[in-house]
């Protein structure tokens, strides 16, 4: 039996190892692209004690043509291409603007050039909750237009959904994943966010404060207008976030168009405080996490959660685990790369 072939780009990352994860588990081959910029071997590894299979890995740049030809004259055929390269921290990114415009656009006009010239038409394009700024309405659906970006990461993905679009109208096949905020492990403990130097996301910044890592957590301001003065935000486990790739591909398998353009939100439809989510952390686990309260960061939108409507319905696809699962596996995570469990 021949397996479809899947091109995974930063597919050593936090959320590209759970997809390739979903994906060898549902009966594809993966081949990925990284080049731990932003991510270490440790996942690949990961990859290999959860499936029980090698994986093909290609190290390099997206913004590089040659090596991105070359990947696609050696290992064959692909089917389709899943696109997570990019850099995805808002803080870095309002500190840095010029290198996510850079990274973040350059890698993804390079790889469609060499896809389209590889006739390799179906795209699963890694897309972010930040495309809505702070929306009019909330829970968000993927009719809301897009408002100016809190972030130039924000702004970078409203660009790239832009591209795609365009690029959609002469050949090609894109589906944007939209994606709330990513929380989670895989349930084995043997893949989870690896964040390089000081964490830029909210769980694995608890995870390191209760493992005594950090000394406390801050909480980037509790004025805002939401139940309790702190942000809302959508969390969705990061293996719910993976199997939503896998259904977008068989989505894209089932239609007959040659141009096609399609965005789906990929979150609970819940949305969680900030403090809230630290109290619940402390529930699950029974561990303390310290924090104080900080003044407002850049970039930050006081509230957004998903109405994920669509997806259910066009996709199949559900959220399946709770906010309480996903902190526990976290911590699960958490425990054994410091060696405490």
């Amino acid at each position: 039996m021949n397996l479809k072939k899947i091109l995974i780009t930063g597919g050593a990352g936090y959320i590209g190892a759970h997809t390739v994860v979903e994906l060898i588990e549902s009966g594809y081959q993966v081949v990925i692209i990284d080049n731990f910029s932003k991510s270490d071997r440790t996942l690949l590894e990961g990859i290999e004690k959860v499936t029980g299979k090698a994986v093909s890995f290609c190290e390099g740049d997206c913004r590089d043509r040659a090596f991105v030809s070359k990947v696609f004259q050696t290992e064959g055929s692909f089917s389709s291409v899943l696109h997570f390269a990019a850099y995805k921290s808002v803080g870095e990114s309002e500190g840095n603007p010029l290198i996510y415009y850079q990274n973040n656009l350059t890698s993804l006009t390079t790889l469609v050039e060499v896809m389209l010239e590889n006739e390799v038409r179906d795209l699963i394009f890694s897309s972010s909750c930040t495309v809505y700024g702070q929306p009019d309405y909330i829970p968000v659906d993927e009719l809301a237009p897009f408002k100016r970006a809190a972030s130039a990461y924000g702004s970078t993905k409203q660009m790239c959904e832009r591209i795609l679009e365009d690029v959609a109208g002469v050949g090609m096949r894109v589906v944007s994943l939209r994606y709330f905020n990513p929380i989670g492990a895989h349930p084995s403990a043997m893949i989870g966010e690896v964040p390089i130097g000081r964490p830029d996301n909210l769980v694995p910044y608890i995870t390191q404060t209760a493992a005594r890592i950090r000394e406390k957590l801050t909480v980037f301001g509790d004025d805002y207008n939401t139940v309790d003065g702190s942000c809302v935000r959508d969390f969705i486990h990061v293996v719910d976030l993976g199997a939503a790739h896998v259904k977008a591909m068989e989505y894209l398998a089932s239609r007959s168009e040659k141009n096609l353009y399609e965005a789906f939100n990929l979150g609970t439809g819940i949305g969680v405080s900030v403090l809230q989510l630290i109290e619940r952390f402390k529930a699950v686990t029974g561990v303390n996490v310290p924090y104080e309260v900080g003044p407002r960061r850049p970039g930050d939108v006081e509230k957004v959660y998903a109405d994920p409507m669509k997806a259910n319905k066009i996709l199949g696809w559900n959220a399946k685990f709770t906010i309480d699962q996903s902190l526990l596996h976290a911590w699960e995570w958490e425990q054994k790369i410091r060696g405490l469990k």
